[in-house]
């Protein structure tokens, strides 16, 4: 019993609704190899922010059912880490968006085929397509909006992001493990020679040609370049700092700053005179914010990189964090949580490992650029650990807790 009409209806299910002539199995094998390098960069650098975030201490991973890929003791040098690497993932996914558009667009035919399903492996494979262009769309769509610091949307972006993550690198692997033949046939047979009876997205009523396929690259590629001049200063620096207009702007004569105190509820009554820090150890006890500045000082070039994929470098003196862990009596402690004045409900702590703890540029700062911390730079005390996820240099520090 046949379920659908033999003949497709009218509309983009019908061959003939699609006439560029320059769709081709060739074009999009080519578009889809240069692609599979920028998506490989992608889902590699976010699995390693994932890492990078240290899921497995303290309420880190966000996640509430974190599956454990990729957790592995996150390092602290080479200090510039984080920054390399999540430049990496937001600056490709920026620049591969003009090749993503254009890959859709050469397949899109296929998407409209009729019938929609010829059989059980056939279902298969088209549930795996929806997958993957489902993923790939939600993917970019909240990442881009995540480095804009833009949230339309009511769920929580870093779980939505690691779960749609798998799904998409999932059904990545799965769509170019049955793709590898088409495309190894493609580069073996010149692309002239394929009609539309041997090609399935060459169109068999194909339009008079208006851009050559050459055109078409030089297309992709002016604009890929075009993103990444306006976007690719926010991690490097120099001269393309200036020009990167989709680099999330913060506030602050000096460096960018995600969240201000104004956003995070701090108001100068909470960080005035009567500010103790609160170490919590073998010992217990509290340091005012003189006792603080009377203990060694040390002074370093720091780097801070967020997940936004912005970076910066700047002179950051305070206390080491292993001074810290010894006056609480644990000059060994494997963990720190780092509790801030933010309200409840605002925060979650941020846990750090022994590595990070005990690195001699980890610090508890107290100034930055010679000068003592602004309200929205984390005064009167903040977290500056080399290599760390700007996310967890908690700000407006009141509490260290040494486990």
């Amino acid at each position: 019993m046949r379920l659908l009409p033999a003949d497709p209806p009218p509309g983009p299910t019908r061959p003939t609704f699609w006439r560029s002539p320059l769709r081709s199995v060739w074009l999009t094998s080519m578009l889809g190899s240069v692609l599979l390098v920028g998506v490989g960069i992608v889902a590699v650098t976010g699995l390693l922010s994932h890492a990078a975030y240290q899921p497995d201490l303290g309420n880190n991973g966000l996640i509430e059912k974190d599956i454990g890929v990729l957790v592995i003791g996150w390092p602290t040098s080479p200090g510039w880490l984080y920054a390399f690497t999540q430049g990496l993932h937001v600056t490709i996914g920026i620049i591969i968006v003009p090749l993503l558009l254009a890959k859709l667009w050469s397949v899109i035919p296929r998407l409209f085929a009729w019938p929609p399903v010829t059989g059980p492996v056939n279902a298969l494979e088209r549930i795996g397509i929806l997958l993957l262009v489902g993923s790939t769309i939600f993917q970019f769509a909240t990442g881009i909006a995540n480095a804009q610091l833009y949230y339309p949307w009511h769920f929580n972006f870093v779980g939505a992001h690691y779960y749609g993550g798998l799904i998409f690198i999932a059904s990545l692997v799965l769509h170019v493990a049955v793709k590898v033949p088409a495309m190894r046939r493609a580069y073996a047979t010149r692309r002239e020679v394929l009609g539309p009876e041997d090609d399935e997205l060459r169109a068999p009523d194909p339009a008079p040609g208006t851009l050559s396929r050459r055109g078409l690259f030089g297309l992709v590629g002016a604009a890929a370049g075009t993103l990444a001049v306006t976007t690719a200063g926010q991690s490097i620096g120099g001269p393309l700092r200036d020009v990167a207009l989709f680099a999330p702007r913060g506030t602050g004569a000096s460096f960018p700053i995600n969240k201000t105190a104004a956003v995070a509820r701090i108001t100068p009554a909470m960080v005035g005179p009567a500010y103790r820090l609160k170490l919590v150890g073998d010992d217990e006890r509290e340091l005012t914010l003189a006792e603080l500045a009377a203990m060694p000082q040390h002074t370093y070039d720091l780097q801070i990189a967020c997940v936004e994929g912005w970076s910066t470098t700047q002179q950051w003196t305070g206390v080491r964090l292993r001074d810290l862990a010894a006056a609480a009596g644990m000059p060994d402690a494997a963990a720190m949580a780092a509790g801030s004045l933010q309200p409840r409900g605002a925060f979650r702590q941020a846990t750090i490992g022994p590595g990070q703890i005990g690195h001699p540029h980890s610090l508890l700062a107290l100034r930055v650029n010679g000068a003592p911390l602004s309200l929205d730079h984390g005064f009167p005390a903040r977290v500056i650990v080399p290599a760390l996820p700007g996310v967890h240099c908690t700000k407006w520090v009141k509490e260290l807790h040494f486990t």
